[in-house]
């Protein structure tokens, strides 16, 4: 008998082994059925049945079975799943509890339990929770999908739904940390010198509460300036274990979203203690640096303060002041500081675009909200020279901090950018190839060389090209070693201005401090910090994406019932059609395939080269600026559908 049973088994392993494979990601359809995408590019047919066996996002082993010329494949092994903790809303059906996971391709109807420690009976028909996959039917001894309800994350009915479940999506705090309300200023053995007297003034928003940066500015006889950047000292109240240390750790970054902002450190320090308010006297870490005619840097000096803001001003008025426009005019001594600020950026712009590398300016879309959350407007806020002023500041002190770090402690927390990992830089050069721009490799990993490369690309103006290069393109991460950010064009950049805001700034500042105190610098950061703080700063931007995606949803839902207009452009290209921005208000729609054409197979999509054909002729490209119909805003996943518009 047990021969007889290792027979059988050799013969199912032989089985097994002649029977083709693939290993994929699955990628459901409303439709029921899906596909197996392999890492190779291939795409296998999932038929309704066996989707009834995976979700989703799973990675699986699946048999293929070929029916004459059609392929499709059986899910057989799990490799990973694609839900673990996710976020759902809850159906109670008389005594049946199950939950819907809140994404815009899985619509599985997963039984569910609560676990212990929640009361049953807080959690309702329609709730959001925070859930994980506790059974698979591709494993072992699981029948079927199940999950256990771990959080209750809203309510049906409450009006912040959309804050609160896209923090929780993101695992991202809900609210502001706790830390105690005695914040005595720390002894920390450094001389602060005396700049109260000095005309600092800040430029924000209205409506900021926390103000990191104020600026003093002095013309020099030469033609040149000495500007002061005088940087509110979080570090001055926080020790590295105190426990609001360890929260900003964890934390990274303060949350900005429409209508909420989820601080770093405690309110009190990030919105009062810290911020460099008018009229009040803070501690702070300075710099002094001189900027020659020319925009390029001179000197520099680094150094403990206290510091008062003598004016709080508004990005907006300080433009028209400047522009000649509006009845509002600064006191006379910050007038002539803002004249001469204003001759630095256009100084320091000038030599960037020669020497270094300078972001193409984009709106930025404003959203103006109610007390319940209700978006009233979107406004679009141009980047004028107020910003520009704020910004070409920020970037001097944040260059200097980089040097400094560098050349007295050799590590730090630094913004690092290649513009093309060395895996993808081949496929880019041949990409480049292609459109008939030769380069050398060396133009694409090399800093001197790119920023040439990346100069005649933009001399070029072709909305297309830069689109198509993005794919190639990397990200920016912290590193505790200097390296180069292509993106700016500097050889090393640093961030010391945003420390209420950001922890990395936090970590530079101590450094600072043991320089300026002849203190042997501590260890490196460790990987598992800079890879915190670059995971961190992702989930924040996705966060404020899809609080956005929602806003503008609920905002343009009359537009989609009147199918109204709007300028748009081509943002990507994908199978099943492209994706758009309005340049009204920043909102992405998709138009379907569909939707172009009413025979669908006279649309052809190019989503490698970004382009679509209808009937034969090429009609859109990424980068195109085109006009589309705003047809349907779906609130359940988010998303709005347009067409062409005639």
């Amino acid at each position: 008998m047990l021969q007889n049973n290792s027979v059988l088994a050799q013969l199912k392993q032989q089985i097994r082994d002649t029977t083709p494979r693939a290993e994929g990601v699955i990628k459901g359809t409303e439709k029921g059925f899906g596909f197996l995408e392999t890492d190779a590019g291939d795409s296998y047919f999932v038929p309704p049945p066996a989707m009834k066996k995976v979700i989703h996002g799973d990675r699986v082993e699946a048999v293929i079975h070929e029916n004459g010329d059609k392929k499709s494949v059986d899910p057989e092994k799990l490799i990973e799943a694609g839900l673990d903790r996710f976020v759902a809303r809850v159906q109670k059906r008389e005594d049946r509890l199950a939950v819907v996971p809140d994404h815009p391709s899985i619509r599985n109807v997963i039984k569910s339990r609560i676990k212990r420690s929640l009361d049953e009976s807080s959690i309702g028909d329609g709730d959001w929770v925070v859930a994980r996959l506790v059974r698979h039917p591709l494993k072992a001894d699981d029948r079927g999908f199940f999950a256990q309800i771990d959080e209750l994350v809203a309510k049906a009915d409450n009006p912040a739904v959309p804050w609160r479940v896209t923090l929780a999506r993101h695992a991202l705090e809900q609210a502001s940390p706790e830390a105690g309300s005695d914040w005595p200023l720390r002894e920390e053995g450094l001389e602060r010198e005396d700049l109260t007297a000095e005309p600092f003034f800040t430029i924000d928003g209205e409506k900021t509460k926390d103000m990191d940066d104020a600026l003093r500015i002095t013309t020099r006889d030469d033609g040149g300036w000495d500007l002061s950047v005088a940087i509110a000292d979080p570090t001055a109240y926080v020790d590295e274990e105190h426990v609001a240390d360890l929260e900003a750790r964890v934390r990274a970054f303060t949350v900005y979203l429409p209508g909420q902002n989820v601080t770093m450190l405690p309110e009190q320090l990030a919105d009062d203690l810290c911020s460099l308010w008018e009229g009040k006297t803070r501690p702070a870490l300075a710099c002094t640096l001189t900027v020659n005619a020319d925009g390029s840097l001179g000197d520099y000096r680094f150094f403990a303060a206290n510091v008062q803001s003598h004016a709080k001003l508004a990005y907006d008025r300080v433009s028209d002041w400047i522009d000649g426009e509006g009845d509002w005019a600064p006191a006379d001594d910050i007038g002539e500081q803002l004249k001469a600020l204003q001759a630095l950026t256009e100084a320091r712009t000038a030599w960037r675009n020669e020497h270094a590398l300078v972001f193409k300016d984009r709106p930025d879309y404003v959203f103006e909200l109610d007390e319940a959350g209700n978006v009233l407007a979107i406004n679009t806020e141009e980047r004028r020279i107020a910003n520009r002023m704020i910004e070409e500041s920020m970037i001097a002190a944040n260059a200097c901090c980089a040097d400094y770090l560098a050349a007295n402690i050799g590590h730090g927390i630094f913004n690092v950018h290649r513009a093309f990992e060395p895996e993808k830089a081949e496929a880019a050069q041949e990409f480049l190839a292609g459109q008939e721009i030769e380069v050398a490799l060396e133009a694409l990993t090399e800093l001197d060389h790119y920023k040439e490369l990346k100069r005649a690309l933009e001399s070029r103006d072709d909305a297309w090209l830069d689109a198509r290069l993005r794919r190639f393109q990397g990200f920016t991460s912290m590193s505790a070693q200097p390296g180069p950010h292509f993106g700016l064009g500097l050889a090393a950049y640093a961030t010391w201005t945003s420390p209420i805001r950001k922890y990395g700034d936090m970590v530079n500042h101590r450094l600072i401090k043991r320089v300026l105190k002849g203190e042997q610098a501590p260890a490196e950061a460790s990987q598992a910090l800079t890879e915190q703080l670059t995971e961190r700063r992702r989930l924040n931007r996705m966060a404020e994406r899809d609080v956005k995606d929602w806003l503008y949803v609920r905002f343009l839902t009359s537009a989609a019932q009147n199918q109204d207009v709007f300028e748009a452009e081509i943002m990507a290209i994908n199978r099943g059609g492209m994706r758009v921005r309005l340049l009204a208000n920043g909102a992405t729609a998709f138009v379907p395939a569909p939707l172009m054409h009413a025979d669908r197979n006279k649309v052809v999509i190019d989503d490698k080269e970004g382009r679509i054909q209808i009937e034969s002729e090429e009609r859109y490209k990424l980068g195109d600026a085109l006009r589309v119909q705003l047809v349907e805003a779906r609130e359940e996943t988010r998303s709005l559908v347009a067409k062409p518009a005639a």
